[in-house]
C-alpha cells in the first residue's frame, strides 16, 4: 500500500524519507522554517516622524483666538458711534456698510482697524502709565502685559502675524510638540511686553504678537545652535545664514515709525533662552537602557574604567577597553555644553524677568536714563519722524 507523504496544502513535507539498503524508509524530521525575522523596533526617529504628522492643533488655536479677538474689537470699537460722538461725518469710516464693524479712518488708523482709545480702555491694550506704581487706583493694571498680546492694530496686522505663525510656528509644532511651542511664544510675549513698557512714552498703546512671534525665530535659533551636530551638514549653515538674515530684516523694518521694536527685541531675547532650555534634543548615537540593566550596564562600565581613572586596583599590565570608553560617552543622553546652555539660560532668563518686573513697577523709566535706546525703536529721517 503506498502511502502520500505530502502535504495537502501542496507545500513541501515535514519529513523527509529516504530508502535504505533493505528496502525500508528512514523518516527524519526535516529542519524547521527558519523564522522571518521580526521587523526592528521603530527608532526615536521614526516615531518622533510618526508624532509630527498631527493636525497643528496649537497653531489652529492661535490663529482662531487672534480672529475672534480681532471680531470682538471692532465690535466694541463702533465707528459710526465714534464718528458720531466726534460729530464727524459717518463717511469717515471705511467701507461703512459694515456698520459697526466698520473701519476708523485712513487718517486715523492706515492698518484698518479700531481707534487706539478702543484698544487701550475697552481691550486692555498696552500703556505705561496704566502699568507702573501709582497713586491712582486705576493704575497698576499688570494684566495688560498679557492682554496686548492678543489685539491687533488692524486688518493688515492681523494677517501679516497669521501669515507668521503659518510660516514658522507649523513646522515647530510638528517637531517639538504643542506644549514647548506654546509654552515659548506666551512667555515670549510677556517678555516683549515687558521691554516694550519699560521703555516707550507714557501715553503710547502698544498692541500685538510681535515678541511672541519673534520668540519663536528666537527659539529657532537657539535649537539650530545647541543641536548643531543633529543637524545635517549641507545644510545648517545655510539655514543659520537664512535665519539671521529674516531676523536682520525684521528688526531693520522695526526701526520705523508705528512699529514697536521693543516688543520685537524683547520677546527675541526670551524666546531665544528658552530655545536653549526645552527645545535640546539628545544627541547623535544615544541609546535608551532598559530600567532593569541600567544598574548592571553602569557596574560594567565603572570596572572597565577603575584602571583607566588609576584605581580599582588595577595592575600596571590591566588593559582598559577604549571601546566601552567611548560607548558610554556617546551614550549620554545630552552633551555637556547642552546641559551648560540649559542652565545658564534658565538663570538669566528668571533674572532677566525679576529685573525687568522690578524696574517697571517701581516706576523707573529706561528710555530716561539711556539717551540712545529710543533708536532701537525709531531712526528719524528725512522720509518720516519719531
Amino acid at each position: 500500500m503506498s502511502v502520500d507523504l505530502s502535504p495537502r496544502d501542496g507545500g513541501s513535507s515535514p519529513f523527509k524519507g529516504r530508502k535504505n539498503a533493505h528496502g525500508q524508509y528512514n523518516f527524519q524530521p526535516s529542519p524547521p522554517h527558519t523564522m522571518s525575522p521580526l521587523q526592528p523596533a521603530a527608532s526615536s526617529e521614526q516615531k518622533r516622524s510618526r508624532r509630527r504628522k498631527h493636525i497643528p492643533l496649537l497653531i489652529s488655536i492661535l490663529i482662531i483666538a487672534n480672529i475672534a479677538v480681532f471680531i470682538v474689537t471692532m465690535y466694541y470699537n463702533n465707528c459710526p458711534v465714534q464718528s458720531a460722538e466726534q460729530q464727524l461725518q459717518k463717511k469717515s469710516c471705511i467701507l461703512p456698510w459694515l456698520h459697526r464693524f466698520s473701519f476708523q479712518s485712513w487718517h486715523e488708523n492706515p492698518l484698518l482697524g479700531p481707534s487706539a482709545v478702543t484698544l487701550r480702555d475697552k481691550m486692555g491694550g498696552l500703556q505705561r502709565s496704566l502699568v507702573i506704581l501709582q497713586q491712582q487706583p486705576h493704575h497698576h493694571q499688570a494684566w495688560r502685559l498679557v492682554t496686548c498680546i492678543w489685539l491687533h492694530a488692524g486688518l493688515f496686522h492681523l494677517l501679516a502675524h497669521i501669515l507668521a505663525l503659518l510660516l514658522v510656528g507649523i513646522r515647530m509644532e510638528m517637531e517639538f510638540g504643542a506644549l514647548r511651542i506654546a509654552l515659548i511664544y506666551l512667555l515670549s510675549g510677556i517678555g516683549g511686553s515687558l521691554l516694550s513698557a519699560l521703555f516707550l512714552e507714557e501715553d503710547q498703546v502698544s498692541v500685538g504678537a510681535s515678541g511672541a512671534l519673534f520668540g519663536l525665530l528666537g527659539a529657532t535659533l537657539a535649537e539650530l545652535l545647541t543641536n548643531w551636530s543633529r543637524h545635517n551638514n549641507s545644510s545648517k549653515c545655510a539655514s543659520l545664514v537664512r535665519l539671521l538674515l529674516l531676523l536682520f530684516i525684521n528688526l531693520a523694518l522695526g526701526l520705523m515709525p508705528f512699529v514697536d521694536n521693543f516688543a520685537h527685541i524683547g520677546g527675541f531675547l526670551a524666546g531665544f533662552l528658552l530655545g536653549f532650555a526645552v527645545l535640546v534634543r539628545v544627541q547623535k548615537g544615544y541609546k535608551k537602557k532598559e530600567k532593569n540593566n541600567d544598574k548592571a550596564g553602569s557596574d560594567h562600565h565603572h570596572h572597565q574604567l577603575l584602571p583607566y581613572l588609576g584605581g580599582g586596583g588595577g595592575g600596571a599590565g590591566t588593559v582598559v577597553d577604549h571601546a566601552d570608553v567611548v560607548a558610554m560617552i556617546i551614550n549620554r543622553k545630552y552633551k555637556v555644553y547642552q546641559i551648560v546652555c540649559m542652565v545658564a539660560s534658565v538663570i538669566l532668563l528668571v533674572g532677566l524677568y525679576a529685573a525687568a518686573c522690578a524696574t517697571l513697577f517701581t516706576g523707573i523709566n529706561a528710555s530716561k536714563n539711556c539717551s540712545w535706546c529710543h533708536y532701537l525703536n525709531c531712526v528719524p529721517t528725512s522720509k518720516w519722524q519719531c
